[in-house]
């Protein structure tokens, strides 16, 4: 039986982290027997990140690695696409993943109003009296990589600008379908919806959650992934 070691259910996700979400839904798009070990402290598990899948004696780390081995044990993800369409769902994934991702980061982690929410939820297990302390280390190192990075340097308005783009593509996109590649949800969805699921669930009502969580295109796509691989 396969094991998927991931980061609780939080703000009405299926786990708190993006990538965990995506994890589940590539698994159950497999049609593989798996289950859920959930755990909030990820230091033992490889690079010190969830989600990680179990398989007998061996661990794979990273949800990139758990799509590559499921689709070494038979999983076809995308299965009916042409050449064009792979390539664009790639590209997909990476827009979600390399970028998307890094704006629920800013909002989670760098709006102060949100931080103490977040905090509360990630590291629950942190007794209350030294959680603040403990955890302001780690979130100014955080984002100090944001910044670095360059996202971290932007407003909250030019971050909602600069990620409009990529949200007015998957509505795009979803003009053709009720998943971005067609009748049925793919590797490119798993990815996107949740991506998208964690903007919209950040507590607090950032502009970039409400911005998700009013755009019906956005709301009906999320459901329907659920749906299909929740």
């Amino acid at each position: 039986m396969l094991t998927l070691v991931t980061y609780p259910p939080a703000f009405g996700q299926p786990s708190g982290s993006p990538f965990c979400v995506k994890a589940l839904y590539l698994l159950n798009l497999s049609g593989l027997p798996w289950q859920r070990k959930d755990t909030p402290d990820p230091r033992n598990w490889p690079k010190g990140k969830l989600p990680a899948l179990w398989v007998d004696d061996e661990i794979i780390g990273d949800s990139d690695n758990i799509r590559t081995w499921l689709e070494e044990h038979g999983a076809r993800f995308d299965e009916g696409l042409s050449d064009l369409d792979r390539a664009t769902s790639r590209a997909f994934i990476r827009m979600a993943e390399e970028h998307m991702y890094f704006h629920i980061v800013m909002d989670r982690w760098g709006d102060k109003a949100v931080w103490p929410l977040v905090r509360d939820t990630y590291f629950s297990a942190i007794p209350a009296l030294i959680r603040n302390w403990i955890t302001r280390g780690i979130r100014r190192m955080l984002l100090k990589g944001m910044d670095t990075q360059g996202l971290g340097r932007l407003t909250a308005g030019e971050r909602l600008d600069r990620i409009e783009p990529d949200l007015q593509a998957i509505t795009d996109r979803l003009w053709h379908g009720p998943f971005l590649f067609g009748p049925t949800p793919t590797a490119a969805d798993a990815s996107v919806a949740a991506m998208l699921g964690a903007m919209a669930g950040t507590p607090g009502g950032t502009a970039l959650s409400r911005r998700v969580r009013e755009d019906l295109i956005l709301t009906q796509y999320m459901a329907r992934v659920a749906e299909a691989l929740g």
